[in-house]
């Protein structure tokens, strides 16, 4: 079951306070400039709404429309351009400062396939205790990390320590 909201933004029929507006029939074709009684009474006549859709001149824009269905297009229009947007997703690698190579290596493969797989990295390098005063040790291993993966990936900005954590963000190149 497919649901819509629909949201009401254009002022339709009775809630135009015009006096006289600029009319455009269903097909596209100017009517001209008429007073907003006689434009609804045309748009009633055919069984369709008078929906004002530009109001900053000095005569109001109005148009012989279905409003319900146009609404109906429109989310339906946005339900499809939300479908087709992509959502960049952050992955998140943990290491520390005195990494062994072997495991540096298991974290770089992984980090290479997330970046692959089209999502960014967050690299965090966490220190504990006493490590914290040796925080260069952190960061050459994260430019260690950056300079592995400098092939498929790009840092977005230097690594930056926050808290007991320093952090790098990687993306796709």
């Amino acid at each position: 079951m497919e649901v819509f909201f629909i949201k009401q933004e254009l002022p339709v029929n009775e809630q135009i306070r015009a006096a006289s507006v600029q009319v455009i029939d269903e097909q596209g074709q100017k009517l001209g400039i008429m007073s907003s009684k006689e434009a609804l009474a045309i748009a009633e006549e055919k069984n369709l709404d008078l929906v004002m859709v530009s109001n900053n001149t000095d005569t109001p824009v109005c148009k012989i429309m279905n409003y319900g269905k146009y609404k109906f297009e429109q989310a339906k229009k946005e339900k499809e351009s939300k479908k087709k947007q992509k959502t960049v997703e952050v992955k998140e690698v943990r290491i520390t400062p005195g990494i062994e190579e072997h495991d540096f290596n298991f974290k770089v493969k992984n980090a290479r396939k997330f970046i692959e797989s089209g999502s960014k990295v967050k690299i965090t390098v966490k220190f504990r205790g006493r490590e914290l005063n040796y925080t260069k040790l952190g960061e050459a291993t994260l430019n260690k990390f950056i300079e592995e993966l400098s092939d498929v990936a790009t840092a977005e900005k230097k690594p930056v320590l926050e808290g007991k954590n320093m952090f790098v963000i990687l993306s796709q190149k």
